[in-house]
């Protein structure tokens, strides 16, 4: 019996896989998960080593308070782990129809529809709400799920240079489609600034556009009693406008996991009929909602944490401002607990982040696509659970760092 020749295989563009990752790491733009185990306050053990975390959307320190770690143990008991199915088949429990209830009441808007995750909501909205023939609006810094979602509508898209409302303006005026939506971050994760919601709406009013505000990392921060951006801006309740959509995300100053989007109760029924990430996934487990439900809680009378997140807010701008000029990075204008210290280049920014790392920080180095070339920076993101002390050796070891930093030319 004779063996049959081995024939090699023809090459394939999966062969040329290895070369591109190599590419990426020689650019310093390879990214490498940690596994992180928490410690206590802003303290982790990221891969075994204990590390003081600036990286975590926690904002509230409200991810491993017992009262949602108690709720959730409860709710397993009552509904068990998992929902069972899409919402609209068997998958909308009553602990879920409840957080939906209570996230309305909460942001002040008639009703409110819960999504197991935020990319998922963003993604499947936008879709729902435009299409073919339709003009979307986006402003240059938009999360990446908001720019996925609006790919994904085949509406036409105009990109706005950031927080430019002269060039949205211009933009609007010059569109002849009959529908337009507007889709904007509220807070923009990667530069911590705050878009004109009022100036916003008022164009949205005036050309006849719907607006989608993505407020993931205002809602629980701003606002009375964490209520969000739109509520710091004075237009819920009885001064809402029906043109407003208001998304937020349930896994940063929340503590859990998930995302809502609230608004006209005849706009949320439409995203509910038409939305297919919500019509064809397993909904969100009913032990996520009934841990959300404590966190609406905690949210609204926790002033004290706020307040103790706006002194370490303070603390470190005041900290970083003594950083010397020659040295070239810059912190960009926030009053939020996202505070974005630019670097540069990809390989100094990843220097500082490795520096950080071996006095026992985790501070994020942000680099392209996330940020535009030339900007990468250290993430700051700041907690109720750091202290003061927490930020004071942050920017101790930043200052030991700029001292033997060689000047920008």
């Amino acid at each position: 019996m004779t063996t049959p020749l081995a024939h090699s295989s023809p090459p394939s563009w999966l062969d040329e896989i290895p070369a591109r990752l190599a590419d990426i790491e020689h650019a310093h733009l390879l990214r490498r998960r940690r596994v992180v185990q928490p410690a206590g306050g802003a303290h982790l053990l990221v891969d075994g080593q204990p590390m003081l975390a600036f990286c975590s959307n926690d904002y509230l320190g409200l991810a491993s308070h017992p009262a949602l770690a108690a709720a959730a143990r409860e709710a397993t008991h009552a509904f068990g782990v998992g929902s069972g199915g899409s919402p609209l088949v068997s998958g909308h429990s009553a602990a879920n129809d409840a957080l939906e209830q209570e996230l309305a009441a909460f942001v002040q808007l008639p009703r409110a529809l819960y999504f197991y995750a935020g990319y998922a909501t963003n993604t499947g909205i936008i879709p729902a709400l435009v299409g073919n023939g339709d003009a979307l609006f986006s402003d240059a810094l938009n999360h990446a799920c908001l720019i996925d979602g609006a790919r994904l509508s085949r509406a036409t898209i105009h990109r706005y240079p950031h927080a430019d409302l002269v060039a949205l303006e211009a933009a609007l005026a010059a569109s002849p489609a009959r529908r337009k939506l507007v889709v904007s971050d509220a807070v923009f994760s990667m530069d911590g600034d705050l878009i004109d919601i009022p100036a916003l709406l008022a164009l949205c009013e005036r050309f006849d556009a719907l607006l989608l505000l993505d407020d993931a990392h205002g809602f629980g921060v701003l606002g009375p009693q964490g209520r969000g951006s739109l509520a710091e801006a004075g237009l819920t309740g009885a001064t809402a406008s029906r043109r407003v959509l208001y998304m937020a995300t349930l896994g940063k100053a929340a503590g859990v996991a998930g995302a809502f989007v609230a608004g006209d109760g005849a706009l949320i029924e439409w995203l509910l009929q038409k939305t297919r990430t919500y019509i064809f996934a397993t909904a969100a487990p009913p032990l996520l909602a009934s841990a959300l439900r404590k966190s609406l809680e905690l949210i609204a009378a926790a002033d004290d944490r706020r307040q103790q997140l706006d002194a370490r807010i303070a603390q470190l701008r005041a900290g970083l401002a003594a950083l010397p000029d020659a040295l070239g990075w810059r912190l960009l204008p926030s009053h939020t607990a996202v505070q974005a210290l630019v670097i540069g280049s990809n390989e100094a920014a990843l220097a500082v982040m490795e520096s950080l790392r071996t006095e026992g920080l985790w501070v994020p180095a942000i680099r392209p696509p996330t940020v535009p070339a030339g900007t990468a920076r250290l993430r700051i993101a700041l907690s109720s659970a750091h202290t003061a002390e927490d930020v004071d050796q942050l920017l101790q070891a930043l200052h030991r760092h700029a001292a033997h930093a060689p000047a920008v030319a």
